[in-house]
């Protein structure tokens, strides 16, 4: 069986925060802790001109209290983070389905794998 993880296409995460809030009602964990950590990076300058080009980067990053949302994927559901996410750019499956989906969208992605 192969190896699932998953893919986040964060060129279209606009910051939500839904699959933080989705993780942690699912891990039922306190405040100051999450299974998935949104990080910001910016707004800043990279380029002056008419228009000016900013960097502004929404990426929603995997802690160690992620696990895989295992009990909902027994079901047959994605995780709650990709389940609930709105921008619909969290992904789950095989590395094989993981990498098709990277090929046919160029851009900023990352690949989290769960190390066992």
């Amino acid at each position: 069986m192969s190896k699932k993880g998953l893919l986040i296409d964060y060129k279209y995460c606009t910051g939500c925060h839904s699959c933080e809030v989705a993780c942690k009602n699912h891990l039922d964990l306190p405040v100051g802790k999450w299974g998935i950590k949104l990080i910001e990076v910016g707004p800043f300058i990279i380029e002056q001109g008419t228009p000016d080009k900013f960097e502004w980067i929404y990426l929603p990053v995997p802690t160690e209290l992620c696990d895989m949302c295992v009990d909902e994927v027994e079901k047959g559901y994605k995780p709650m983070c990709a389940h609930h996410c709105l921008g619909d750019c969290i992904d789950y499956g095989t590395v094989e389905e993981l990498a098709k989906l990277m090929e046919s969208r160029p851009g900023k992605q990352t690949l989290y794998m769960p190390i066992d």
